[in-house]
């Protein structure tokens, strides 16, 4: 072989090795960085692929490496996903896995939600929990119905206006009370003669009347009935503690998600939500869980009166469970609110409260509801009115 020919051949070969070393490379999305592997399982991956992404917190922090199929019918399908070692510190023991779209017709992801912080950290080769997927199929059935549902309400309206126009054309050719009333002008005439001595006796008693009027004008703008508690997050004071107990289940849990106050609500003394996603994981988990009874527990900041911490927990209670229900399907009547007192810690955090969503086996009694008494939270008191 000339020396023209072994000089091709060696620039051939080195290209060739360079070319494969470059597929590799770009297989491994972690080759150069520290990583560990968790797995899960699903009964049906609905469409994720090897490859795919691992989200945690709607980063990037991981890659789907291998999805194996069941040795036998009826067992799960295990993903094995390869995590970036700086996920640790978030990912816990209780943190739980689902796959999720981008956008509508995406391609599919493994999302991983954030652990308690009183949960231990995952080691190489955990296994995680894990929620069904929400397929397509299911969204299209549901439409249809949504649809159904909607033609028929159509229907009901069509009949409803032909009524209307059936009772509009008797009033028109003077049928019935209304209908003389609208066409026979003596008729008005004697109502208007009723109407005035009406009138006159309703102006006898004007003092009276004006007296209530401006009480109800009063407590229309009074502070503690309007703006005090749509300001805090909710509308109406009596809806609060509805769904209440005495006390938490005795026995096991399966399963508690643990919340500060401050990184789900916007003020300290406030109800409305700002962090609602963060309790998607909970919602998830008893929509696709059997569970006995769940208790949503609220424990007050350090600051504040006892009346105002209990109105305010038993706020923050109503709208968490309002948010879960509204958003995931399960029977919401095992789902009950209980307000606990001050709570005594040390961060910043701690002033503003904690909120811990506690599960409860099947079978666990579902406590005994507070009375109407017992839940009515006390209305904070007027502020002092200045004289001139």
């Amino acid at each position: 072989m000339s020396r023209t020919a072994r000089l091709g051949a060696f620039i051939l070969g080195t290209l060739a090795i360079l070319a494969i070393g470059i597929f590799i490379i770009g297989s491994k999305k972690y080759l150069f960085s520290p990583t560990y592997q968790l797995k899960t399982t699903f009964a049906n991956v609905a469409g994720l692929q090897a490859g795919a992404d691992v989200m945690v917190g709607g980063l990037h922090s991981g890659t789907v490496r291998t999805i194996d199929l069941p040795s036998k019918p009826g067992e799960p399908m295990t993903v094995i996903m390869e995590m970036d070692e700086s996920t640790r510190r978030i990912i816990r023991q209780d943190s739980v896995t689902s796959i999720q779209t981008e956008g509508l017709l995406g391609n599919q992801y493994v999302a991983v939600s954030f652990g308690s912080g009183s949960k231990p950290e995952v080691k190489n080769g955990d296994s995680l929990a894990s929620v069904p997927p929400l397929e397509m199929s299911e969204l299209l059935d549901k439409a249809n119905g949504l649809l159904g549902q909607g033609r028929d309400a159509m229907g009901n309206i069509n009949q409803v206006a032909e009524h209307l126009k059936s009772v509009s054309a008797k009033i028109d050719s003077g049928d019935g009370t209304v209908g003389a009333l609208v066409n026979d002008k003596a008729l008005y005439n004697n109502l208007d003669q009723t109407a005035s001595g009406a009138k006159i006796a309703v102006t006898s008693a004007g003092a009276g009347i004006k007296d209530f009027q401006d009480n109800m004008e009063a407590l229309k703008h009074n502070f503690l009935l309007r703006g005090y508690f749509k300001n805090r997050g909710y509308e109406d004071s009596a809806d609060l503690g509805k769904d209440e107990v005495v006390s938490a289940p005795q026995g096991t849990t399966i399963k508690d998600f643990t919340y500060q106050s401050k990184d789900l609500f916007d003020k300290q003394d406030s109800a409305k939500l700002k962090g609602q996603k963060a309790l998607n994981a909970a919602g998830q988990f008893l929509a696709a869980n059997d569970f006995g009874v769940a208790v949503i527990e609220v424990s007050s900041g350090k600051v504040g009166s006892s009346d105002a911490d209990l109105t305010l927990a038993q706020a923050r209670a109503m709208v968490v469970r309002d948010y879960i229900v509204q958003h995931y399907g399960f029977d919401d009547t095992k789902l009950k609110t209980l307000s606990l007192g001050k709570q005594t810690g040390e961060t910043s955090k701690a002033d503003w409260g904690e909120i811990k969503i506690v599960i409860y086996p099947t079978g666990t009694p579902i406590p005994a509801d507070k009375s109407p008494e017992q839940t009515a939270p006390a209305a904070p008191a007027a502020a002092p009115s200045s004289s001139n």
